[in-house]
């Protein structure tokens, strides 16, 4: 694990990494400790972080380290540890592949849409639970995304527009949200690839939409929204003293841009960041969250 400016990474981070840690841990404070402030927020992305990334997105799944470390972090309590994913996949689908830990927040579309997992209910109850990639059961609480007139029609547009720049593009495919469409094109020859996501970047420019861009993927959305934004509300929400995000995304650097002096910012991979830590991959993101769980002996 290595500390890392803008551009590459410096030697001898893993230590630098560890003090970090350990002084987010001590915000966290005790187990029996008077509450005077909300608790810890550990948040991050899913692809490429807690999974690794690959060619289908439905078979994205956490590493075991990566799991059992969230699930001690989520053990912790809500009144210490909060655990949140803010990812750009759809709520439904991050919350069936992830399998988060009860008491677990979720951030879906780049922060359009939110929910929480909830614990199953007791003796045999009716209950909305339902059953997960790693064979769990879980109930999620989900924040409907609502749509103006205007935001409808618009998204309609935008999905029509995506569609036709994926046709004759081999491995092209669009991915359609409550409030935006996406163009993926990991699958894609690499120089048509880049073809294809500048005109779809200048459609979403072009109907006024608003337009991200991420590892062969370019977003096109009928709300404002960012990581960024969706991690300062939970930090509100919450009263967190301190936030810990981990992300490996050029999406990721709007998080990693609102974090503050008491917050730790963990970038998963190569490529210029705000991050303060680097991590090379999601095995050494999972042994930080070990670590982490450590510290908080849990």
């Amino acid at each position: 694990m290595t500390s890392s400016g803008t551009a590459q990474p410096e030697v001898g981070g893993p230590a630098d990494l560890g003090v970090a840690l350990a002084a987010f841990a001590a915000a966290a404070g005790t187990p029996h400790q008077d509450a005077g402030t909300g608790p810890v927020l550990v948040a991050s992305d899913f692809d490429g972080v807690l999974a690794p990334l690959g060619d289908d997105p439905l078979a994205s799944r956490p590493t075991p380290a990566a799991a059992a470390a969230l699930a001690r972090l989520a053990a912790c309590g809500p009144d210490r540890v909060r655990v949140a994913l803010v990812s750009g996949r759809r709520i439904e689908d991050l919350a069936h592949l992830a399998s988060p830990p009860p008491g677990a927040l979720l951030v879906g579309s780049h922060g359009a849409e939110t929910g929480e997992v909830l614990a199953p209910l007791r003796d045999g109850a009716d209950d909305e639970r339902s059953v997960r990639a790693d064979g769990t059961a879980a109930r999620v609480r989900l924040v409907p995304v609502a749509l103006d007139e205007a935001q409808h029609d618009l998204l309609a547009d935008v999905a029509a527009g995506l569609e036709e720049i994926a046709a004759p593009l081999e491995g092209a495919w669009v991915e359609h949200k409550p409030s935006a469409a996406v163009l993926h094109t990991r699958l894609s020859p690499a120089d048509p690839a880049r073809t294809a996501s500048t005109a779809a970047a200048e459609l979403g420019e072009r109907l006024g939409a608003h337009v991200m861009v991420g590892k062969n993927v370019v977003e096109v959305a009928v709300t404002r929204t960012s990581k960024g934004i969706a991690l300062d509300a939970l930090r509100e929400r919450l009263g967190s003293p301190a936030v810990l995000y981990l992300g490996d995304d050029v999406t990721d650097e709007r998080a990693f841009a609102v974090l503050g002096p008491a917050d730790v910012g963990i970038k998963v991979g190569d490529g210029e960041t705000l991050a303060t830590y680097r991590v090379a991959d999601p095995a050494e993101a999972a042994a930080a969250l070990t670590t982490l769980a450590d510290l908080l002996d849990v």
